[in-house]
């Protein structure tokens, strides 16, 4: 046991992709161990990453990417903007409205941040915002992908878990919009104390605006009410999320889509293979664990120090900000909750609860130096330095942060709403 981890904590160390870490020093346990036949390491990894729902993952990357290139997220933000341009920082709060409409559909933090690079950081920058402030903004506002479902991070956690994914998206439904709520006030502040110009309320643009995105918005209310109405199941409600996207961009574009299809699912399929083979490494990963006991030694030492279930939720988040710092969230998640997770269910915590809680710290990662990804998709896309971009992300930081501690104290914000709707039928 101890070695195996020590082997892992050295390859991270020395930079080694997380996923071949892990599977490495599995597989090299396995080789030399007696009982264990080597096809067990292939065995486990695609089983792992063979499992039905997650391929809602692909599915969903595919989606986000196909609606930034059909101008699909254009048309939220241009939308957004009419609605609550004539705010104190609008544009920025327009900023955040795109990024909820978007999460509802992509549930990629990183493609989200990058897309509204595009879309939004030059806009701010003609308007009087301070680069760090319109950049900061972008890079946070894209964690909001991770709660607002679908979500990559909580289909993850689902097949990690087997907690019904259902569940944990109508439980990141609250969380997510306190988030943008958060995001929402701070914006206004720092534009209100820095005198940031703002627009006026025009009732024919919000009409016109509102008419041309009607595609745009019909997107998350077919998914969404398919999901939530017991017609899709999360892998299905992504596959209809693909063919909204893709008959639209036929309808739209004709022969120039077909020109920009191939180079969008690249882009998905690069992204989905980093994923399915981290996915797949955590699988043999975890058929090591089990063999060695390690959920069963580890929760028996945390039970006997005495931790009380907030002690311990308060020294997880404080290990996931840590890693934030060095891995990506899909990492994060899949590195520490095979480990974790049945120590909280020893300490009575509710397992959809956890994964509110979980999503929120993963999210605050998306920009923590030096790492945080969405802190270089957005400097990368912007041409804003990282430095900048980092002091931007602040006050936002603050923000989620407290986010966090108020779900940590108040459950109900993530339980209310899958207890309320979730029948049998559908878990």
């Amino acid at each position: 046991m101890n070695v195996t981890g020590i082997v892992v904590l050295v390859l991270l160390l020395l930079s080694v992709p997380i996923g071949i870490a892990l599977s490495a020093a599995s597989a090299a346990y396995i080789l030399i161990d007696p009982l264990l036949e080597p096809e067990v390491i292939f065995r486990q990894f695609f089983n792992f990453i063979s499992r039905y729902s997650l391929m809602a993952i692909p599915l969903f990357i595919f989606a986000g990417f196909l609606m930034e290139r059909t101008g699909l997220v254009g048309q939220l933000f241009r939308f957004s903007d009419a609605l609550v341009g004539w705010m104190p920082g609008g544009f920025g709060v327009a900023t955040v409205l795109a990024c909820v409409l978007f999460g509802s559909i992509s549930g990629s933090s990183v493609a989200m941040a990058a897309a509204m690079s595009v879309i939004a950081i030059p806009e701010m920058l003609k308007r009087g915002y301070p680069p760090w402030l319109a950049a900061g903004l972008v890079a946070t506002a894209g964690g909001i992908a991770m709660l607002i479902p679908p979500s990559i991070i909580l289909i993850l956690y689902g097949i990690v878990t087997e907690t019904s994914v259902v569940r944990l998206f109508f439980a990141g439904v609250i969380p997510g919009l306190l988030l943008a709520m958060g995001n929402i006030l701070t914006v206004m502040i720092i534009a209100w104390y820095l005198k940031l110009p703002r627009g006026t309320f025009d009732g024919r643009r919000v009409w016109t605006d509102g008419k041309a995105a009607l595609f745009a918005l019909g997107m998350p209310v077919v998914i969404l009410g398919g999901l939530y109405g017991g017609l899709f199941t999360p892998t299905e409600a992504a596959a209809a999320a693909c063919g909204y996207a893709l008959l639209y961009g036929f309808i739209s574009k004709r022969g120039e889509f077909l020109k920009q299809l191939l180079p969008v699912a690249a882009r998905s399929l690069n992204l989905t293979a980093v994923v399915l083979f981290l996915v797949g490494s955590v699988g043999v990963f975890q058929f090591l664990m089990a063999n060695l006991y390690w959920p069963q030694k580890i929760t028996e030492a945390v039970v006997s120090v005495g931790l009380t279930p907030h002690g311990f939720i308060f020294a997880y988040v404080g290990v996931l900000l840590l890693l934030g710092m060095f891995v990506d969230g899909v990492a994060m998640v899949l590195l520490t909750v095979p480990v974790v997770f049945p120590v909280a269910l020893a300490l009575k915590i509710d397992p959809v609860h956890l994964a509110i809680i979980v999503t929120l710290a993963v999210e605050t990662g998306v920009v923590t130096p030096p790492v945080g990804l969405n802190v270089f998709a957005v400097s990368g896309t912007s041409k804003i330095p990282v430095i900048e971009v980092t002091k931007g992300t602040i006050p936002f930081f603050v923000g989620d942060l407290t986010v966090l501690v108020i779900v940590v104290f108040f459950p109900a914000l993530a339980l209310w709403l899958p207890n309320l709707l979730v029948t049998d039928v559908f878990k």
